[in-house]
Formats: structure tokens, C-alpha cells, sequence
């Protein structure tokens, strides 16, 4: 039988209870959570992390980011640094000629249209060119600590395979998502997901027999979830 929007929300509780307590303080937070401490809630910084993580390994983007992070700290700043000199900088990231052209056409579009500012909604930040839902959410939840779910390749891929969801595209895992968690639980979906998807549960290199999860390998039977 398909799980009541009842059971399916307890069983979330459960997956979300699961991945704290055998992740945090165990493996790496998430680049973003990880630049956060080093450069604070900047949400310029934050955005630029953001847009060159995108299609690269975190552990790259990182590094870049703290390299480019002691040059630029403003969209101002961004603009005044020649493109040649911007690739040098983000070379290691894949697409960083392209990456190097986005960069410089957000900040542009953030002095034209906000002052400088990133704005703080989702409607505004999705009028930015180059700017998708993804990005943006994660903008809201890590600088301005609103609830909202950054559904990348490890949130949808896991959301899917935990049998959380039966969605083909990121924005549906996202608004299926948002029925089975409160709000206050939104931020923390992408930072535990990203944590299993990037330590223990990696597409090309999953090792289930020792998988957290591994209590839920009948998962179909144990909650009553129609799986394909």
C-alpha cells in the first residue's frame, strides 16, 4: 500500500533522526556550511560559492573559493578584476571560462538591480540571470536563514532512492520535499543529504553493505511504500 501523508512524514523524521546521528560531527559539513565559518553569513560570498559549485567536486570548489574570496569580497570588487585574470584565479573548476562570465554578469545585474545587495526572495533572486532555483534556495537558507530546500544532485538522487519521493526533476523533489518536512527542518535536509551523498553513499562508488540505511534495505515492506 502507498504510505498516508502521515506515515510518509513519520517515516521522514526517521531518515532525517538516521542521518544526524551517524553524520554530524563525523564526516565534513558541506563546502558552503564550511566557507560560512571561515567568511560568515556573506551572502554575495555565499552566491558566488554557489554558482561556481555548480557541475564541480566540492573539495575543489572550496579551495577555489577561499583563492578568490582574499581578492573579492564585493560585486564591485568582481567587476574591477580583469576576465583573463578571473579564469587564472577559478581555473581549476570545470567551465571556468564560462563560470568567470556568469560571475561577472550577476554582480553586474546585483548593482543594476539592488544596489549591490543580493536580494532576500525567491521571486527576486530567480530574476537574476544565471540564478536557478537552486542556487537561490540555498542563498535564502545559509545567508538569511529562511526556510528553504537546495535540492541538488545528492537531495534528489537520495530523496528518490530512500523512497522519500518518486520525482523525475529536482523541482518536484523540492515541493515533494516541502509536504513531508516543517519548515524549520528545510535547511537541514541539503546538509544532511549532502553529507551521506558525498561520504558514504556516492553514485559510482556506493558501499551498502556498511549503509546507515542498511536496517532499511526492506524499506518497501517495513512502511508500506509501493516502489516501482
Amino acid at each position: 500500500m502507498l504510505l498516508t501523508n502521515q506515515s510518509i512524514k513519520e517515516y521522514g523524521q526517521k531518515i532525517l533522526k538516521t542521518l544526524e546521528s551517524a553524520l554530524v560531527g563525523k564526516v565534513p559539513e558541506p563546502m558552503s556550511l564550511m566557507l560560512v565559518q571561515d567568511f560568515g553569513r556573506d551572502p554575495y560570498l555565499i552566491l558566488i560559492a554557489c554558482l561556481l559549485s555548480l557541475r564541480s567536486r566540492d573539495v575543489v570548489t572550496y579551495h577555489v573559493c577561499k583563492d578568490l574570496f582574499r581578492r573579492v569580497k564585493t560585486p564591485e570588487q568582481m567587476l574591477k578584476i580583469p576576465q583573463k585574470d578571473l579564469e587564472v584565479i577559478i581555473h581549476k573548476i570545470g567551465f571556468f571560462r564560462r563560470k568567470a562570465t556568469i560571475l561577472k554578469e550577476v554582480s553586474q545585474q546585483l548593482i543594476d538591480q539592488f544596489n549591490g545587495k543580493v536580494p532576500k526572495t525567491l521571486e527576486k533572486l530567480l530574476s537574476i540571470k544565471g540564478i536557478g532555483r537552486k542556487t537561490a534556495n540555498l542563498v535564502l537558507a545559509e545567508a538569511f536563514d529562511q526556510p528553504a530546500i537546495c535540492v541538488d544532485v545528492h537531495v534528489h538522487r537520495l530523496s528518490n532512492q530512500l523512497y522519500l519521493v518518486h520525482t523525475n526533476k529536482p523541482d518536484e523533489t523540492e515541493f515533494e520535499l516541502q509536504k513531508i518536512f516543517p519548515p524549520h527542518q528545510w535547511r537541514e535536509i541539503n546538509r544532511l543529504f549532502v553529507m551521506l551523498g558525498q561520504n558514504s553513499c556516492q553514485p559510482m562508488a556506493q558501499n551498502c553493505n556498511f549503509c546507515i540505511f542498511l536496517d532499511y534495505k526492506k524499506i518497501h515492506l517495513r512502511f508500506g511504500i509501493k516502489v516501482p
